[in-house]
């Protein structure tokens, strides 16, 4: 059992419940730490709306409600992408073997059929999910790799109306991190600071501004600031708002993107994925056995993309 022995093919309600829906929903989508919408209408159109702060008023009879509700709105550009994964049937023998027998309820005498399609599909579906999650972060459309579209990060450094702190020469460490978050929660609008009660506010950070903060709480013995979550795992919190790494140390840095520090502050659900495979024909995930390379093949083909829904709604630390 060396090579794909029944081709597969994934397409429309399959492909959504199969390989999609599993990797953006529970414990997946929380460890982002954004916002994910799957399968919305063409256009991706997220609207974003207003309400009038005071609707309260005496009574009378009749309609004096007044203006309306300020309606806004968001167009996610969508990108169609594909991921094309080839293995020698040795090496992705290798591979398939050792998921399927990490597991306790598998017959080794016997691994065709449902056990052999489940440790296909983990496979394939485990290198699609990290290369979506580096390309939301760190996707730059004028660099030379990773360039698919823009990511949350190019956009956090572009857009005009994000709010830059410049703290250029501060050193992130333990004794200074207390102090950079405090002074980005000072620059934050009154808009975002409102948000804080609903419990969605978020430090987005690279992994050595977490560390320095461990460090600090160290210092301190201060437990109490490690959230206990239900799967087991512990959080950093910081005055209730969420320490989130975004998990980009290891490609730092980049040429879009001076340093290896970088630290964000805002609604998590400002900050939205959109994926879609419902709406383009070609959408598809195939498993095949190519004989005249001797290769295990895989490709997936769909539609993505990122946005951030109201820029003025974060501060950003300029170390650089």
């Amino acid at each position: 059992m060396g090579m794909i022995e029944n081709p597969k093919r994934y397409t429309t309600r399959d492909l959504e419940t199969i390989f999609f829906r599993p990797m953006f929903k529970g414990d997946s989508a929380e460890q982002l730490g954004i916002r994910v919408i799957y399968n919305m209408p063409m256009p991706t159109v997220v609207p974003l709306w207003s309400p009038r702060s005071n609707v309260l008023q005496p009574f009378t009879t009749g309609w004096t409600g007044g203006e309306s509700a300020i309606r806004q709105q968001k167009i996610i550009d969508m990108s169609k992408i594909k991921a094309e994964v080839g293995f020698s049937a040795e090496d992705y023998f290798n591979q398939i073997y050792e998921l399927i027998t990490n597991r306790s309820d598998v017959n080794l005498e016997d691994l065709t059929g449902t056990d052999l399609e489940k440790a296909e599909t983990e496979l394939f579906r485990a290198s699609i999910a990290e290369s979506i999650r580096t390309m939301m972060w760190i996707g730059d459309t004028e660099a030379e790799d990773i360039n698919l579209l823009d990511g949350f990060l190019a956009r956090v450094y572009r857009y005009d109306k994000v709010k830059g702190l410049d703290l250029a020469g501060i050193k992130v460490d333990g004794d200074s991190v207390v102090d950079m978050f405090e002074k980005m929660w000072a620059a934050a609008p009154p808009a975002l600071k409102s948000l804080k009660s609903e419990g969605n506010l978020a430090f987005f950070c690279t992994s050595n501004v977490l560390d320095a903060y461990e460090a600090h709480l160290d210092k301190f013995g201060a437990d109490a600031s490690y959230t206990d979550m239900t799967t087991g795992r512990r959080e950093l919190m910081y005055h209730g708002i969420r320490l989130i790494d975004m998990g980009i140390t290891q490609y730092l840095p980049l040429d879009s993107f001076e340093g290896d520090t970088h630290c964000f502050l805002t609604d998590r659900r400002n900050l939205v994925l959109a994926v879609n495979t419902a709406d383009d024909p070609s959408a598809e995930i195939r498993m095949w056995y190519n004989p005249d390379e001797m290769e295990n093949r895989q490709r997936a083909s769909f539609l993505i993309g990122c946005e951030i829904l109201d820029e003025s709604l974060i501060v950003r630390a300029d170390f650089y």
